[in-house]
This record gives structure tokens, sequence and C-alpha cells, in this order.
């Protein structure tokens, strides 16, 4: 008669290795080599526990349990067989010295993957060196974004904290339905393009329930981004929601279909902007609705500004050529740090067409007149409108 003792200790060492719940395997990150301490590099480790994940012939998560764990410069690329979720119960901690990422550009990078799942989790990039890096005005790396999303389709980012990223935390470019919800993202008010979230060449995007406390814009919005929603956004301090800049090159795909409604703007520089260079360009901008938005002593509220040009190089003499349509502002409220609480400076040669103003109440500095400023612009209004509108 065989014995069915080593069977059974087989099967609990692999499930021990593994885990099992409803047919998916658990892969630990630990027991490809990972130590939570902090300093040991699990840059190896992280990538082991992806392929066995990613050749799975069945879904699979890959568990990161507490303690923070020392990432270098990661690539976890597909396509893989199954869906994977990602469950981070600790924190991912990059290098001390910020040169030591190089210059891929990222930190942890996602690519050509589909059906993933990113939930929970702290991810510490230590930027403080290489933003004094880039202020001192050396020769510096090119810097790395926390996490990128590139050519991923049908994911869910949940519950991630991004801490003092090099530049932008979280990048999402040329995906296909993404739903980002409940991430929390800090980073120093004067911490030089680190870009909260980052939407470029990607469609279906949704972003909810997110806190983004940053140097640069809240949400950025980049070329190519089509059918964005965001909803219950808490922006401040940063540069704002910003679609653009957009036009710096000739030809360049457009913006439209996207959505910011529910949120609260706190102490940011800017509220809702739209910022184009003044070059031509063949892209637009279309179908944005911005509605049941709270202003806390923001400094531009509400903002168009076709006349990007930093520098003044590379567009001094030129005009806009973005075309910038149907963007309706609704029940916009609040309080605004500087006197000219909505500012539409639009393209000579372009001019901004179907802009619908709506129950707009913005005050300067919580009881005084604001103004309003407008330049080759036209739309429609209804409702209060305050400050006086210049339609």
């Amino acid at each position: 008669m065989v014995s069915l003792v080593p069977i059974i200790l087989f099967l609990h060492f692999i499930l021990s290795l593994f885990g099992n719940a409803q047919g998916a395997l658990t892969f630990n990150v630990i027991k490809f080599g990972a130590k939570p301490d902090g300093k040991t590099d699990a840059t190896q480790a992280f990538l082991r526990a992806w392929s066995s994940a990613c050749t799975s012939r069945v879904a699979s998560t890959i568990y990161v349990p507490k303690g923070r764990y020392f990432i270098r410069s990661a690539e976890f690329r597909g396509p893989c067989k199954k869906a994977i979720k990602v469950q981070i119960d600790g924190t991912l901690v990059a290098p001390m010295d910020y040169r030591a990422l190089g210059n891929p550009g990222y930190w942890i990078l996602f690519i050509q993957v589909d059906r993933l799942t990113v939930v929970g989790g702290a991810l510490d990039a230590k930027g403080e060196g290489f933003w004094a890096c880039k202020t001192s005005g050396q020769n510096c790396p090119v810097g790395a974004r926390s996490i990128t999303f590139n050519w991923v389709n049908d994911a869910k980012i949940s519950g991630l904290t991004s801490i003092n990223s090099q530049l932008m935390h979280l990048v999402i470019n040329s995906c296909k339905n993404v739903k980002v919800s409940n991430v929390k993202i800090i980073a120093p008010d004067l911490s030089p393009n680190t870009d909260g979230i980052h939407v470029q060449s990607s469609t279906g995007i949704t972003i909810t329930n997110s806190i983004i406390k940053t140097g640069d814009d809240c949400i950025s919005i980049g070329p190519g981004t089509r059918n964005l929603w965001m909803e219950k956004i808490q922006c401040g301090p940063g540069h704002g929601v910003s679609i653009g800049s957009l036009g710096r090159d000739f030809n360049e795909d457009g913006v439209e279909n996207v959505t910011l409604i529910n949120s609260v703007f706190t102490g940011s520089d800017n509220g809702l902007r739209i910022k184009t260079w003044a070059r031509p360009s063949k892209g637009f901008v279309r179908n944005i609705n911005y509605r049941n938005i709270v202003m806390k002593n923001v400094e531009n509220p509400i903002i168009i500004d076709q006349n990007y040009c930093p520098n003044n190089q590379g567009c001094p003499r030129q005009t806009s050529g973005i075309k910038i349509s149907q963007v309706t502002y609704q029940n916009i409220q609040g309080t605004s740090a500087t006197q000219v609480a909505m500012a539409f400076d639009c393209s000579p040669t372009n001019p901004c067409t179907g802009i619908k103003l709506s129950d707009i109440k913005l005050t300067y500095l919580d009881s005084r007149k604001a103004q309003s400023f407008c330049k080759n612009i036209g739309g429609t209004s209804g409702g209060v409108i305050m400050p006086e509108n210049c339609l």
C-alpha cells in the first residue's frame, strides 16, 4: 500500500507557497526572497513573483505583506495569460540616492498588461534629493515617475498612497478602461513637476474619491485623452485640474468628453484650467463639463490660457491653433485668492466657442467683489453669474 503522507506533505508545501482560493494562485513576494526590512534589495524577488503570475494558467494574486520593501526601477511586462491582482499591504521604498533609479523615466512600470488590479499599499519615492538637484540647476538625471501604466487595459487601481515622487506620481498612458479610486497622493507644494495623476492617449478612464496634495497639477490631462470621468476629487495644494498644456506639436491628438463633478479645491494655484501653447496645432478641446465644484481660496478658479509660452521660446508672436469648444461650467462656488476669478484668454485666430456658464458664484477673499476677463470667446450663460459675466 502506497503511503499518502509524502503526497499530503507535498500538497501542504505547494499551498503554503502559493495559496489557493477558488482555483486562484497567490504568490507571496517573501517566498521569492523579498525581505520587509526596507534595506534588502527586493527588486528581483518582485520580478520573479510577477513572472510566475504572468505565466499562470489561472488568475493569480501577487501578495506584498506588511513591511517596507526596497525596490529599484522595475518593469512588470505583459501580455500575461490570465488576470493578475497585486495586493500591497506594505510600503515600496525607492533608493535614497535619486541617481540610483538611472534614466529610464520610471520607478515602477506596468506595460502591455490586461485585466490588472492594484490594491492598497504605499509608494515612498524619496524624491527630495532629486527636487534639490533640479532647483539647484545641477546636471540631474531625467527623473522617475513613481508608477506608470503603459498600454494597460481593463485595470483597477484602488487604495494606493504615493508619497514624494521624483516627477509625476501616477501615469496612465495609452490605456483603455482604467478605474482609479481612493488614492492618496502627497508631495510638498513647492516640489517641481510632481503631478498627481497624468492621463494621456487613453480612453474610458475614471478617477474617483481621491485626495491629491502636490507641487504641480493634481490631475493633468494630455493629448489623446477621451472619455475621462473625474468625481469627488480633493485637490490642493497643487496647480489644479489641468487640460494641457496642449499644442506643443503641430500634429497632436485632441482631448474630448472630459467631466469633473462634485469636487473641492483648497488653496491651489488653479482650479479648472485649460492651457495651450501659443503656436500652430491641429489639436482641439471639446465637450468638457465641470459641475458642482467648490473653490476655497484658489488663485485662478476658472481659467483658459491659450498664450502659454514659457521663457518666450518657440512661440513669440504666434497664436494657438487649439480649437476649444463646448465647455460647460455649472454650479461653481467659493472664493478666489486673486481678484480675477474667471479668466478666458482665448486664441485670436481660433476663438473659444460654445462656452456655457450656469450658476457661478465666486467672491474675492470671502466677501469682496471678484472680476472676470474675456478675450476671443463666445458662449451663453444662465442663472446667477458672479463675478460679472463678460461673455
